[in-house]
């Protein structure tokens, strides 16, 4: 796809859902976004939301999680699913906050990858959301998906999909696409029965116009 089309997607996108927000995960600080970006894996914002005050009232801050019981933390997050790894992830995450970086979570791609549970999508997310830094495209489920169907990418594999992406959009849309793409994924692009005949994309996204050829 050319860069013009693209931003024309961008574009549409951007009207259909104005940016009221830059989460889906509500948060305080850059450690309640990182906990609950690692926790979002395999569920909904909307579960890891309800969880979120439970788990931040008994462990609000990361010296208390780096030393909580694991048993403790698996009762509060159970309905995330797969709580025992994430249980383990998000204390590991602490005690590297913690041990490694004095306490405060890390502002830097780099320094993000080396804390557990924390690969290139979540430290995507927190670098965007909590300290305003685009270093790059976040690609969750809806992101990947909506690539390959519009036709920004012919991979399916998340890092060359941001690769994909970052060349297509100006940086200063790398934050936007993200929210954009999850927005209309959840909304009128789904894994099953997308909503081609409603969407604004229909007459530019490669899925719906190889439909109406079929």
């Amino acid at each position: 796809m050319d860069p013009n089309t693209a931003f024309l997607i961008y574009s549409r996108l951007n009207d259909r859902y104005p940016h009221t927000e830059n989460s889906f995960l509500h948060f305080q600080d850059p450690f309640q976004c990182m906990i609950l970006t690692i926790l979002s894996a395999q569920t909904t914002d909307a579960t890891v939301n309800k969880v979120a005050p439970s788990l931040f009232a008994r462990f609000p801050t990361p010296e208390s999680l780096a030393g909580a019981d694991l048993e403790e933390v698996e009762g509060i997050i159970h309905r995330t699913g797969f709580f025992h790894a994430k249980a383990r992830h998000i204390t590991g995450a602490a005690r590297t906050v913690v041990e490694r970086f004095g306490g405060r979570v890390p502002a830097t791609m780099d320094e993000l990858l080396t804390i557990p549970g924390v690969g290139r999508k979540t430290a995507n997310i927190v670098l965007n959301h909590a300290f305003g830094i685009d270093e790059g495209i976040a690609v969750d489920t809806h992101v990947r998906r909506l690539a390959q169907r519009i036709g920004f990418s012919d991979s399916a594999n998340p890092d060359r999909i941001e690769q994909d992406l970052t060349k297509l959009f100006p940086k200063s849309h790398w934050g936007g696409i993200t929210y954009l793409l999850i927005r209309h994924g959840r909304e009128v692009c789904p894994a099953r029965k997308p909503q081609c005949e409603t969407c604004v994309l229909r007459d530019l996204c490669r899925y719906a116009l190889s439909k109406e050829e079929g």
